[in-house]
């Protein structure tokens, strides 16, 4: 009867108060007891693993650190683009040292009402001390850790509340031995200065899109349960997927797989993956140009811009191209990208501004200026804001090593004060007008050469790609040696050379 009385007292206690518990985190947090993921099944992103591993040997033998009077960071921040294994990652760090894993989202502790992120953000942590060790995994953290104050005049005092009480809970001015935080963003940038300092989040690890070899290691993890025909060739997938991260790779083999069933097969080709690669970058196929005018003119244009490629030593080699519509484009010319670089040289910026050029460069060659079509103002676009990177931006002209644009100051919003105008005088603004039509007529010029000269390749080609809509890329390479000699091409290239040096030197006051 006791026991029935106490229960009923409890109900209604929650019935008259039905926010007795909306401070706590309830099962929006995620509570591994034991993690069966270990550093092994990461790949990819070796040196942020490396940098984690003394992370697992303090919890696994904290007396090696203490007995020398060192601590470990007590919290850690993984940053890096989505999809990079970032709470993979954490998961694997929590699994190698054999400790409880929390895992919650930054978003979960904003609320409408002041106070209730504060008060979960002191339940996780209440929680975490009761599994000490453990790791504590907050990803998206950006969503409680914005810069405070942010905006003219304005804050958000459950944010600000939130973040303050996740400072006081890293300061030690709670016994919190034990516990490791482990946050995850793709914008610290916007991050508080706070939250960055030492004594919170010591230590950022880079969490980087994979490079070529981490590419072929990632996709021998996601090919483990997937049947594939042994002339698959996972280096040359990686060669063609620069810039895509863990997970796209994972939807890529996903959606070769969907393909291959589609199609009734048993294993999966290097045509269904081909298929897929180019599903995920273009969108899908669509249906053929019926009008043969419009498939002359899309051919021109892409056996146009397949030459200038394959010529100009700077520019990715040629994979395919094809006149079937795919996404928004009539037509493509796919091309095996280099690996990603981090830095650009001028002579490359060049390379794609007469690439970028050839658009319209064909139409004014083969049909003239009355018939020039709209499908090249993307190009144009971005072309434009190439040309002006290049002079205003990067500082490659003779205008010096000056930044003359407002691209990478602070927005107004971040709380980090209105950024000063960039003022330029008159001289200097028509200096950089006068470059960037130089710079655009020069490589117009260079375009327009190689095209001119190899007219009869280039309607030869343009009658194949009309006849079978596709023409692979080592077809395409045999083509151009057959019909250019290597010492037109290397004349094409020194003269791109020659435009690489006087450019430097041009002034129009």
């Amino acid at each position: 009867m006791l026991t029935f009385i106490i229960i009923l007292s409890i109900l209604r206690l929650s019935f008259l108060n039905p926010f007795a518990n909306f401070g706590k985190m309830n099962s929006k947090i995620e509570v591994i007891e034991k993690i069966n993921i270990k550093f092994a099944d990461v790949a990819g992103i070796d040196e942020a693993k490396q940098e984690l591993e003394e992370v697992v040997t303090f919890l696994k033998e904290p007396f090696k650190f203490k007995s020398v009077g060192a601590t470990i960071p007590r919290g850690i921040l993984l940053v890096g683009p989505p999809g990079t294994g970032k709470t993979l990652l954490a998961k694997a760090a929590a699994g190698e040292a054999e400790v409880p894993f929390f895992s919650v989202s930054g978003s979960e502790f904003v609320e409408l009402f002041v106070g209730v992120g504060a008060s979960r953000m002191r339940d996780l942590f209440e929680r975490a001390k009761s599994k000490s060790p453990c790791i504590i995994f907050i990803d998206e953290i950006d969503a409680i850790g914005r810069e405070r104050g942010a905006g003219i005049g304005s804050s958000n005092d459950e944010k600000e509340q939130t973040l303050n009480q996740l400072l006081t809970e890293m300061d030690g001015f709670e016994a919190n031995s034990g516990i490791i935080i482990l946050g995850a963003t793709n914008r610290v940038d916007i991050l508080d200065s706070a939250l960055l300092r030492p004594g919170r989040f010591d230590r950022q690890v880079a969490v980087n899109l994979p490079t070529l070899k981490g590419r072929v290691e990632i996709l021998k993890v996601h090919a483990k349960n997937k049947k594939l025909n042994p002339s698959v060739n996972l280096e040359t997938i990686a060669q063609r997927t620069p810039g895509f991260s863990g997970a796209d790779l994972a939807n890529l083999l996903n959606e070769a797989a969907i393909l291959t069933a589609r199609d009734r097969k048993d294993q999966i080709t290097m045509v269904e993956i081909g298929k897929a690669v180019d599903k995920i970058i273009a969108g899908l196929e669509g249906i053929s140009i019926v009008d043969l005018t419009e498939r002359r003119l899309v051919a021109y244009h892409e056996v146009g811009h397949a030459l200038i490629g394959a010529i100009l030593d700077q520019h990715d080699s040629v994979q395919k191209l094809t006149i079937i519509p795919r996404g928004g484009a009539r037509g493509l010319t796919w091309f095996t990208p280099q690996e990603t670089r981090l830095l650009a040289s001028r002579s490359k910026f060049l390379t794609r501004l007469t690439a970028a050029l050839e658009g319209r460069v064909t139409e004014d060659l083969i049909f003239g200026r009355n018939l020039i079509k709209t499908g090249t103002h993307v190009y144009i676009i971005n072309l434009t804001d190439m040309k002006r990177r290049i002079i205003t931006q990067f500082g490659m002209s003779n205008i010096g090593p000056l930044t003359l644009s407002r691209r990478g100051m602070r927005p107004v919003f971040l709380g980090r004060g209105i950024p000063k105008n960039t003022s330029c005088s008159d001289v200097v603004i028509a200096k950089v007008d006068y470059q960037l039509q130089d710079l655009v007529e020069d490589c117009y010029n260079q375009a327009y050469n190689i095209l001119k000269e190899n007219r009869f390749l280039i309607d030869l080609l343009v009658d194949e790609l009309v006849e079978n809509e596709v023409i692979e890329g080592k077809d395409f390479t045999r083509w151009v040696n057959n019909y250019i000699s290597p010492k037109n091409i290397l004349k094409y290239r020194n003269s791109l050379n020659v435009l690489k040096s006087t450019n430097m030197d041009l002034i129009k006051a």
